[in-house]
């Protein structure tokens, strides 16, 4: 597969394409907070425990909600709530259909919230790999640009989205979008505020910044829709 001398910089700026290639699981530890969250009515999450597949949009965070045993998964397209034993209590197929209408404008449930965090993990998160994959078109709009068309397999906020990288690094700056489950009109862009290294020398987003987009495409200074500490990063 050819990439752009843009993607090519950024994966390695992470690790390096064998690396991604090879790795089969991600874990993590992440906590989050902002409006997006009280607008839905969810708590934040501290220290909530991830695992993601790094090649296909699975992924499980514990706790999901209130309930410190209750682990929410993804798993494509659906969702499902798994108590501490992994016994399935709750799903949900094709959860994206049920966010056009409804009370979901004002509250979110275990399972809303199960596909937003989920797969929104999984896009930022296993970013590398997802420069390698054939079927989301990636386009080099100019040096330090990248824009993905991503298809419907995938679950993520929007079918068109665009990356910034730093020119000289390669690593990632800012990742625009609009979060469609929230609103056609929540245009945000994801700001990176700073990179970290686990303890085998990878370097990882590290704190995240989420905000509206402007009018001129630049990020507003607020308020903050989503703050994302991600505390630890390790690939298996």
């Amino acid at each position: 597969m050819s990439l752009t001398e843009t993607a090519e910089k950024a994966i390695a700026a992470y690790g390096g394409r064998t690396l991604w290639q090879n790795a089969k699981t991600l874990e993590t530890e992440i906590s989050a907070s902002g409006l997006a969250f009280t607008l839905k009515r969810r708590p934040f999450f501290h220290h909530a425990r991830m695992v993601l597949d790094v090649h296909r949009p699975i992924s499980t965070l514990t706790p999901i909600g209130r309930n410190p045993g209750i682990t929410g998964v993804l798993d494509g397209l659906d969702v499902r709530l798994e108590n501490g034993a992994g016994k399935v209590i709750s799903e949900r197929k094709h959860a994206r259909d049920y966010f056009k209408i409804g009370r979901r404008l004002f509250y979110w449930d275990d399972l809303d919230m199960s596909y937003f965090a989920n797969y929104a993990s999984w896009n930022y998160f296993t970013l590398p790999a997802m420069l390698m994959r054939e079927e989301i078109e990636w386009k080099e709009l100019e040096a330090g640009w990248l824009e993905a068309r991503f298809p419907d397999e995938i679950p993520t906020h929007s079918r068109v989205q665009r990356f910034r990288f730093d020119r000289e690094t390669g690593r990632l700056i800012q990742h625009d979008y609009t979060a469609d489950i929230i609103s056609p009109l929540a245009a945000a862009s994801n700001v990176v505020l700073q990179h970290s290294k686990n303890s085998t020398g990878l370097v990882y987003p590290s704190i995240r910044r989420v905000t509206p987009k402007g009018p001129k495409g630049k990020p507003l200074g607020g308020p903050v829709l989503i703050h994302l500490d991600i505390h630890d990063f390790r690939l298996i």
